[in-house]
């Protein structure tokens, strides 16, 4: 995704988050990342020490791994902040 499209994807995603979320508020984030110990472990990093709680499963073939993690976040550009952190892991897909 270029920059553009990025930041309109940002944009278009706090506004959402304004209009159907009162805040403080729970987030739940969900990623695909290539089964790779050190991606996940950064991923997870990025959560730490703020209460988030942490659910991950490999696919079948192990291949994949699925990061399911709730946090309670302040506002919507918490919750964008955590997706501009989690993006610089290669190979991450967000849901």
């Amino acid at each position: 995704m270029d920059a553009e499209k990025s930041q309109e994807f940002y944009d278009r995603l706090k506004e959402q988050l304004l209009e159907n979320s009162s805040w403080p508020s729970k987030y739940l984030y969900k990623f695909i990342v290539p089964t790779n110990t050190n991606k996940i472990e950064r991923i997870i990093g990025i959560f730490d020490n703020i209460g988030a709680v942490i659910d991950s499963k490999q696919s079948k073939k192990g291949t994949y791994t699925s990061v399911s993690i709730t946090v309670t976040l302040e506002n919507p550009d918490a919750v964008i902040e955590k997706y501009k952190e989690v993006s610089k892991v290669e190979g991450v897909i967000s849901l």
